[in-house]
C-alpha cells in the first residue's frame, strides 16, 4: 500500500531535548499516514546499536500491539491498552530494519507518536490514519465506544473545573460526563485556561483526541470551539457543603442575567430540604459594567437526618427568550453509621451513606493506598483505599472495624475511601493439627478452615470441623459476628449443614484434656456443592 503522506523532518531528542541529526540512528521518514479505508505504511530504521520502541508491547495472547496507559492503583502494575494500529516489530539489532504499520478501515482519524530509543537517544515518529476531522458524539459515546487516539467533538455544560491553570474540567451533556485533561487557549497554547473565561455552568463545544490513563478516560489538550456563557452562576464556591445530621440552614447566593432566578428541588431531594426565603438585589450599572448581573440570596432548611448519610441538591435556573441556563448546588448531610454484613453492603446502592463492617482481612492488594479485601460469614468486600492506612497498616489475618460508603467500579461493588475505626485483633492461620497441638491460651487467636462433619448443637453452634487429612477440631460455640451478637442459632439461621466449609477465628482451650476452640466467630462459609 502506498504511503499517502511522508513528510520528512527530524524529530530526534536525547533526554527529550532536540539534537538535530543523529549519528546513532536514522529513519526513512518521521511522519507516515495510513488511508482511512485501511492499509499499511513502512518505515526503515538504520541504527548502529540495538533499538526499541518505548512503552510498547505485543500481547502474546492476542498478538495486538499495546501501549502503556498508566499504573493500576490496586496492584502498582503497568496497565497496557490496545493500540489502534499494529506494528510488525518493536525492537531490533544494529543495522537496517523495516517496520510495517497496519490498521483496518476507520471512519475517523487516529494519530500516535512513537518513540524509538537507541541507548539514551530518542527518535520521534508520528503515525496517522485518515483525516483528522473530529467526529461529533455524545459524552456517553465518547466514554463507552470511543477509540483512543481518535479526534472527537462534544458539547455540554461545565459542571466542575479541577485545575484552572491547565484547564482540567468536566463536561456533561445529559448522557454522561467527559473529563477534560488540558485545555488550549485560542492560540493553541497550554497553561492559559483563565484567558478563555470559562466558568461552571457555561455550555461549551470542545474537540480533541481520546486517551486512557490507567482507568481514566480523558479528552486531552482540547480546543474550545464555542462558549455559551451561563445566564446564572452561584456567587462563590459551588462546592458541596457538609450539613450535620441535626439539620441546618443554608443560604445560596446566585447571580443571573436572565429574566429572574428560580429554584427547583429534584425529586430525590424532596423531603430533605425546604424553601425558607429569598432576597433579590438589583445590579448597579457602572462605567465598566453597563449590564451587571442581578443577585438573589435563597435560604433553605435542611431537615434532620435519622438515617444514613445522604446527599441532596438544588437546581437554579435563569432564562431569556432564546436561552436558558441552570446550575446545581449540592450538599451532603451526615447520618448514622449503619452496621452491615459484607453481603448487605454489596447490595446497597451507590451513595454517601456510611456503613460499618467487622471483617477479616484476607488480602492486602496495595499498601500505598490501603486497598484490602475483607470478609465475614456472608461474603467479601473489596476496599478501594483506606484514608488512615498509615496509622493502621493491616495485614492478612487482622480483624478490622471499617467504615465507608458503597461505590462501584465497572459494575462491581466496593467500599471507597474507607476509614479503619479499629484494629480489633490479629489471628494466625494454622492447620487443624497444629491447632490441636497448641497450648491453651485465651489471648491468642487462630484462623481455622474446615468442613463441618457434625453439628452437635445448632442453637449455640457446637460443631466439629475436619480437614482433608481427617484431622478434626471441636468448636464450642460458633457465632455470627465479632461484636458478640448473633450468639444463638447462627448455624441454624444460616442453614449451615454438614459438608459446608467454614472459616472461623477462635481461641485454643481444652475440656477434660480434649482440645477445642471456644466462642469462635465465623468469617467465611462455602456451601457444599
Amino acid at each position: 500500500m502506498t504511503v499517502l503522506a511522508a513528510l520528512v523532518f527530524t524529530g530526534c531528542s536525547k533526554d527529550d531535548d532536540a539534537l538535530g541529526s543523529l549519528g546513532v540512528m536514522s529513519v526513512s521518514q518521521t511522519y507516515v499516514s495510513i488511508p482511512s479505508d485501511g492499509g499499511q505504511a513502512k518505515v526503515t530504521i538504520n541504527a548502529n546499536q540495538p533499538w526499541k520502541m518505548k512503552d510498547l508491547i505485543i500481547n502474546e495472547s492476542t498478538g495486538k500491539t499495546q501501549y502503556l496507559s498508566g499504573t493500576d492503583k490496586n496492584t502498582g502494575e503497568p496497565v497496557y491498552k490496545d493500540l489502534w494500529c499494529s506494528i510488525s516489530k518493536l525492537s531490533g539489532e544494529a543495522g537496517e530494519s523495516e517496520i510495517t504499520f497496519t490498521a483496518p478501515a476507520s471512519d475517523g482519524g487516529h494519530e500516535t507518536e512513537i518513540v524509538i530509543e537507541v541507548a539514551n537517544t530518542r527518535q520521534h515518529l508520528k503515525v496517522r490514519q485518515g483525516t483528522f476531522d473530529p467526529e461529533t458524539v455524545t459524552c456517553a459515546y465518547f466514554n463507552e465506544q470511543g477509540l483512543d487516539g481518535k479526534n472527537y467533538r462534544v458539547s455540554g455544560t461545565v459542571t466542575a473545573i479541577a485545575n484552572t491553570t491547565y484547564g482540567n474540567m468536566y463536561v456533561n451533556d445529559g448522557t454522561g460526563e467527559v473529563y477534560v485533561y488540558g485545555t488550549l487557549d485560542k492560540d493553541g497554547a497550554e497553561k492559559n485556561f483563565s484567558s478563555l473565561g470559562i466558568e461552571i455552568g457555561d455550555v461549551i463545544t470542545i474537540e480533541g483526541p481520546r486517551s486512557t490513563y490507567g482507568t481514566t478516560i480523558e479528552m486531552v489538550n482540547v480546543t474550545v470551539v464555542k462558549i455559551v456563557k451561563s445566564l446564572i452562576k452561584i456567587d462563590g464556591a459551588a462546592e458541596t457543603k457538609g450539613i450535620s445530621k441535626d439539620g441546618d440552614e443554608i443560604s445560596v447566593k446566585v447571580a443571573y442575567k436572565g429574566s429572574g432566578a428560580y429554584f427547583s428541588i429534584p425529586e430525590d431531594s424532596k423531603g430533605m430540604v425546604e424553601y425558607k426565603s429569598s432576597k433579590f438585589i438589583a445590579g448597579v450599572p457602572t462605567k465598566l459594567e453597563k449590564n451587571p448581573a442581578d443577585t438573589c440570596v435563597f435560604t433553605f432548611n435542611v431537615m434532620p437526618n435519622d438515617g444514613a448519610a445522604r446527599s441532596g441538591s438544588i437546581v437554579f435556573t435563569s432564562s431569556t427568550s432564546n436561552n436558558s441556563s441552570e446550575v446545581t448546588y449540592s450538599f451532603v448531610q451526615e447520618g448514622s453509621i449503619v452496621p452491615v454484613t459484607c453481603a448487605e453492603f454489596n447490595a446497597k446502592p451507590v451513595g454517601d451513606a456510611q456503613y460499618r463492617i467487622y471483617g477479616l482481612v484476607t488480602k492486602v492488594a496495595n499498601t500505598k493506598y490501603g486497598n484490602i479485601y475483607i470478609q465475614d460469614f456472608s461474603g467479601e468486600v473489596y476496599v478501594y483505599g483506606t484514608t488512615n492506612y498509615s496509622d493502621y497498616p493491616v495485614k492478612e489475618g487482622d480483624i478490622v472495624n471499617i467504615v465507608g460508603p458503597h461505590a462501584e467500579y465497572k459494575g462491581s461493588p466496593q467500599m471507597s475511601n474507607a476509614t479503619i475505626d479499629e484494629l480489633c485483633a490479629s489471628a494466625e492461620a494454622v492447620s487443624l493439627a497444629d491447632f490441636n497441638a497448641a497450648v491453651d491460651d485465651n489471648d491468642k487467636l487462630y484462623i481455622l478452615t474446615g468442613k463441618v462433619s457434625e453439628i452437635a448443637n445448632d442453637k449455640y453452634g457446637n460443631v466439629y470441623i475436619e480437614d482433608e487429612n481427617g484431622e478434626k477440631v471441636y468448636l464450642y460455640g460458633v457465632y455470627g459476628d465479632w461484636t458478640g451478637e448473633n450468639k444463638q442459632y447462627f448455624i441454624k439461621d444460616n442453614a449451615i449443614a454438614v459438608g459446608d466449609e467454614i472459616t472461623v477465628v477462635t481461641i485454643k482451650t481444652s475440656y477434660k484434656d480434649a482440645p477445642q476452640g471456644k466462642n469462635a466467630v465465623c468469617f467465611g462459609v462455602k456451601k457444599a456443592e
